[in-house]
């Protein structure tokens, strides 16, 4: 299940997606909005998308990581919109019968988000600038 949110994302709702009575492990990551990043004071984020490529983009990552690893269920959720420090802007929820695969499964569909799912964050510093950081770039490596 993948989908795209302007709402606060629910890690309960994330985690019953994904439960299953065949499953022994669940893994979630969630990824939080920080007050630093690279030694810059970090305001808020904004996140936009191009909805129905990134939805598309993420569909085909559940089912690429169901196709390679022994997993019962996936699920990701990218928030859109405003966020405030300390708010998830991404949880992926991955159920599987033994932990390995949730883990491997679960890092492997974060990491590969990041880099190939058209969603772009802006930065907002507590300086008053802002700036866009593109997907599979960290900040301060966009153009």
């Amino acid at each position: 299940m993948a989908s795209l949110t302007h709402e606060t994302i629910d890690l309960q709702a994330m985690y019953d997606l994904v439960a299953t009575p065949t499953a022994g492990a669940i893994v979630t990551f969630s990824g939080v909005t920080r007050e630093l990043t690279h030694g810059r004071q970090t305001d808020s984020l904004d996140y936009e998308a191009y909805a129905e490529m990134a939805l598309a983009k993420l569909q085909e990552l559940e089912q690429t990581a169901k196709e390679r690893w022994p997993i019962e269920k996936c699920a990701i959720t990218h928030r859109l919109g405003h966020l405030e420090i300390g708010e998830a802007s991404v949880v992926v929820a991955v159920s599987s019968p033994h932990r390995d695969a949730s883990f491997l499964a679960a890092k492997w569909l974060i990491d590969t988000l990041k880099e190939e799912v058209p969603i772009w964050k802006r930065e907002n510093w507590s300086d008053g600038s802002t700036e866009w950081v593109h997907p599979g770039l960290p900040t301060g490596d966009a153009s």
